[in-house]
């Protein structure tokens, strides 16, 4: 990533912070309207796990120019999500639910360098979360 994609996405994801409820259910509803055989990879109250997302999302966001910090705790979700069941083929319907999300928060400021830059982000966690659940299979 590019230090102005990564200016971008920290600079949007502030924008969203503070509708965080609201953009961790647009982002739940989302995937399980698009992935539906996901939802029962998930509790019944999704309650933890949406501040569990704005939360890991935060990191992630906060510290994409310190791989140092971030990876470690994307590789330990990884490795948690494949204990959960899931598998390669959900990271593309949670990227599209976590990009959309994106677009109805931010509205007009979700441009396309905003949305290349978030999906760079995504592209960059989901690789680690992966290859971190292949090597712990």
């Amino acid at each position: 990533m590019t230090p102005e994609q990564v200016r971008l996405v920290q600079d949007s994801f502030a924008k969203v912070r503070p509708i965080a409820g609201t953009a961790a259910d647009l982002f739940y509803d989302r995937l399980f309207e698009i992935a539906p055989r996901v939802r029962d990879l998930f509790p019944g109250d999704m309650t933890e796990q949406k501040q569990k997302l704005m939360a890991m999302l935060g990191l992630a966001v906060a510290n994409l120019n310190r791989p140092d910090t971030v990876v470690p705790a994307l590789q330990d979700l990884g490795r948690k999500h494949a204990a959960y069941g899931a598998q390669d083929s959900h990271y593309a319907p949670v990227g599209a639910a976590l990009l959309w999300t994106l677009e109805q928060g931010l509205g007009p400021d979700f441009t396309p360098e905003v949305r290349e830059a978030w999906a760079e982000t995504y592209a960059l966690v989901a690789g680690v979360m992966k290859q971190a659940a292949a090597g712990a299979a």
